[in-house]
């Protein structure tokens, strides 16, 4: 699914009405019927709704919907702030569908005026602002929209989050509604993939409104989220006729005493990626963990207690980094593993540190078409701060345009970071997944594919969608507290099976 800008969306709506020799009045009311539809599905007739309306486009999809509620059955409200003189168009026709229909149910709030208290009894809709916002709200309508916020009612949000901009991050302390639910038009907004713009949304509903379909497929755009259109169109089936040499070798570097369970998860996770051979290259105190968790792997040794030396042979394809540790002769050992690698790598957790240490210097010893795999704090020490985690993809954009290196930067949505310039916001995976050693699987199975011939761009598009939607599999049979790195690359499977179809 692509990410457009708003500006991108107001063109697409306006498409939307040429092709079909629709109004923005009737695109309007297709908005709000497809809430509605939302509202009836997880809503009983008994439900009360206070529907808080700007007045603007999103008041007006506010006022369409309260009109649609009342027919529908429910008792509903409208409450039109009255922030500027006049209405746009298409609010000031459903205003007075509204009135014209039940005037009792509409009520304006002026600055001056006193806010009532608001029965508990109502569930609360957002229709203040919606994508078009591009600044701080302030004023007397922040005041309100604090005030809002201190109340216990369930709120849903009408597209966006009043307040808070469709492709930038709020400043600190920005007055914008917080909801529990936000029910967005046909594309996801970028904001609400970060945790500064999640914070407000809640759980986010994409709404099919029949948009254009000609100009999401023409117009580009940079961010996508990946979804099973994109998985099936880069997974590659098994061939019947085909054998263990068919799909490569991959060698996972990594492990030092006290740390063999981060090599190992790598490895295991190696091993159901579909690669036809994996082996470990560990130091010798880890030979009977690795031999006993991984009977399929072969063992190299690379030092006794820690990694000493890096030699693998022709054609393999190399994860180095879970559990390797910091010592110096394992930091040499890497210097010079990366002097002499011409073959795409994939680089993770030690690894990483031990180039942050020279970033400058080692960075650019990175075979092209690689992949990293860092985490926030691996990042900065790699890349230096941002301001926000979208400043931070930002960078990170640059970073793998700069390298000609995909860089998977690790979180709640982790992204995809393309050689191009290409962006993809992966929505699999939970916070179950916040624990030691998810990421050595993740490396194992970017590893484990690569190695069978995918590229670093499509082994971590793919892979980091399996991954979450293991750590989603594996949650759903437990619970987020108690799943392990080791459930996730239990249910790999099962995630395979569901990129499948």
């Amino acid at each position: 699914m692509k990410i457009f800008s708003a500006q991108q969306i107001r063109h697409c709506d306006q498409q939307t009405i040429r092709e079909e020799g629709i109004t923005s009045t009737d695109l309007m009311e297709r908005a709000a019927k497809a809430c509605l539809h939302w509202i009836t599905n997880h809503y009983d007739r008994g439900k009360s709704f206070l529907v808080i309306c700007g007045m603007g486009n999103n008041g007006g999809d506010g006022l369409a919907l309260t009109r649609l509620l009342i027919e529908e059955g429910y008792h509903a409200s409208a409450l039109v702030l009255k922030h500027k003189e006049a209405f746009s168009g298409d609010a000031s026709k459903n205003l007075k569908r509204l009135h014209q229909i039940t005037p009792q149910r509409v009520s304006i709030l002026n600055e001056s005026d006193e806010l009532n208290g608001i029965s508990t009894q109502f569930i609360l809709i957002d229709a203040l602002f919606g994508t078009g916002i591009n600044r701080p709200v302030t004023g007397w309508v922040s005041d309100f929209i604090n005030i809002m916020n201190t109340l216990p009612h369930e709120k849903i949000a009408i597209d966006m989050p009043s307040g808070l901009p469709a492709d930038t991050l709020p400043a600190a302390g920005a007055a914008i509604f917080s909801v529990h639910h936000t029910l967005s038009f046909q594309l996801m907004k970028r904001s609400l993939l970060h945790p500064e713009g999640a914070a407000f949304s809640g759980s986010v509903s994409i709404l099919d409104i029949g948009l254009s379909a000609s100009f999401i497929a023409q117009n580009p755009s940079q961010y996508q989220i990946t979804d099973l259109s994109v998985l099936k169109f880069l997974y590659r089936p098994r061939k019947d006729f085909s054998h263990k040499g068919t799909y490569g070798t991959a060698t996972l570097i990594g492990g030092s005493y006290g740390m063999m369970g981060a090599v190992a998860l790598a490895t295991l996770a190696a091993l159901r990626s579909g690669a036809g051979k994996v082996k470990a290259l560990a130091p010798h105190c880890g030979y009977t963990t690795l031999q006993t968790l991984c009977p399929e792997a072969l063992f190299q040794k690379g030092g006794d207690t820690f990694i000493e030396k890096m030699e693998v042979e022709a054609g393999t394809t190399v994860g180095i980094g879970p559990g390797l540790g910091l010592n110096p002769l394992t930091k040499r050992a890497l210097s010079l593993f990366l002097k002499q690698a011409t073959q795409p790598l994939v680089l993770d957790a030690d690894a990483l540190n031990i180039i942050a240490e020279s970033p400058e210097e080692m960075l650019m010893q990175i075979p092209a078409g690689s992949l990293l795999t860092p985490h926030p704090g691996e990042f900065k020490r790699l890349f230096g701060t941002a301001a926000n985690t979208m400043e931070c993809v930002e960078a990170g954009r640059n970073q793998a345009m700069r390298l000609n290196s995909t860089i998977v930067l690790k979180g709640h949505h982790t992204t995809v970071l393309l050689p191009d310039g290409s962006c993809f916001y992966n929505v699999t995976g939970n916070a179950g997944m916040a624990k030691g050693g998810s990421g050595d699987v993740l490396t194992g199975l970017l590893t484990g594919l690569m190695a069978q011939g995918y590229s670093a761009t499509d082994a971590a598009v793919i892979g980091v969608w399996l991954h979450g939607k293991a750590g989603d599999l594996a949650a759903g049979k437990a619970s987020m507290e108690t799943i392990t790195a080791q459930d996730i690359c239990a249910h790999l499977g099962e995630a395979f099976h569901a990129l499948l179809g």
